[in-house]
C-alpha cells in the first residue's frame, strides 16, 4: 500500500473511474449547463417569477447539478460491491470508511466542478446576483452541506441495490426531486397538491437559502430548515451506508 491517506487514495481512485466514463462527465457537469440554455431561452419568457428568469433559475439549476451525478455515484459503488473489489480493499487493510468516504468526497468534487461550469455559463446569460463575497462563502457551503448529504445518502442507495443497473435507477429520485421544488417555478404557482408537496420537501428551503444568499437576503427560516433536511438526510445515508456495508463486504 501506499503511504498516502487510504481516504486520499479512494478519491483519486474514483475520480480516475468518473474522467474515464463520457456519459458520468456529460451527466454531471454538461447537462446542468444544457438545462440552464433550454429553460433561459427556451422557456425562460413564459414564467413570470418578477425578476429576470436567469437570475431566479440559476439557484435551482446549481442545486439541481448536485443530483444529476448522483447515479453515477450509486453504480460505482455498487459495482465495487457487486465485482468483489471492495471485498479486496479489506485484504489489503483500507478502511470502510476510506471506501466509502472517497465516493462521497470525489461526488462532491464533481459538484462543485459542474455548479462552477453552471455560474459560468450563468454569468454570460446575464445573471447578476446581488451577493457579496460572505453570500458566495454561504452558498458554497450550503452546497458542499447538500452534496454531502445527498453523497451519503446515494452512497447508501448504491449498497442497497443488487446490481448495477438497479443503483443507477433508484437514484432516479434524487434527481427528480428538484423538479417538483422551487427550481423552475415559484411553489405558489404550482397547482393543488404539488405546491403543498414543493413547499414541504427538502429541496425548497434550501434552494430558498441559495437564492436569498445570491440575492444578499437570506432567510433565517430556509437556512435552519435547509441545514436541518441536510443534517438528517447525511445523517440517515450515513448510518444506513455503514450498516449495509457491513452485512454485504
Amino acid at each position: 500500500m501506499s503511504t498516502k491517506s487510504p481516504s486520499l487514495v479512494m478519491l483519486r481512485r474514483n475520480f480516475k473511474h468518473i474522467a474515464r466514463n463520457p456519459t458520468s462527465v456529460f451527466n454531471a457537469v454538461l447537462m446542468p449547463v444544457v438545462l440552464m440554455l433550454m429553460f433561459v431561452y427556451v422557456f425562460g419568457d413564459a414564467f413570470d417569477v418578477g425578476v429576470d428568469y436567469v437570475d431566479y433559475v440559476t439557484p435551482g439549476l446549481m442545486l439541481l447539478a448536485v443530483c444529476y451525478g448522483l447515479g453515477a455515484t450509486a453504480t460505482a459503488v455498487n459495482s465495487d460491491m457487486t465485482k468483489g473489489i471492495i471485498n479486496r480493499f479489506k485484504v489489503m487493510d483500507v478502511s470502510r470508511g476510506a471506501v466509502l468516504t472517497g465516493h462521497v468526497v470525489a461526488s462532491v468534487l464533481t459538484n462543485l466542478i459542474a455548479i462552477a461550469a453552471l455560474v459560468g455559463v450563468a454569468f454570460l446569460l446575464g445573471f447578476n446576483p446581488a451577493a457579496g463575497l460572505l453570500d458566495w462563502l454561504g452558498v458554497i457551503g450550503v452546497v458542499v452541506l447538500l452534496g454531502f448529504a445527498a453523497g451519503w445518502l446515494t452512497v447508501a442507495l448504491g449498497l442497497a441495490a443488487k446490481s448495477p443497473e438497479t443503483a443507477g435507477i433508484a437514484a432516479v429520485p434524487l434527481v427528480m426531486l428538484p423538479f417538483f421544488s422551487s427550481a423552475i417555478v415559484p411553489a405558489e404557482k404550482m397547482g393543488p397538491g404539488i405546491r403543498q408537496f414543493a413547499e414541504y420537501q427538502p429541496f425548497t428551503p434550501v434552494i430558498e437559502t441559495v437564492r436569498g444568499l445570491l440575492d444578499s437576503a437570506p432567510s433565517s427560516g430556509d437556512a435552519i430548515a435547509a441545514v436541518a433536511w441536510c443534517v438528517g438526510i447525511a445523517l440517515v445515508g450515513y448510518l444506513w451506508a455503514r450498516s449495509t456495508f457491513t452485512k454485504r463486504a
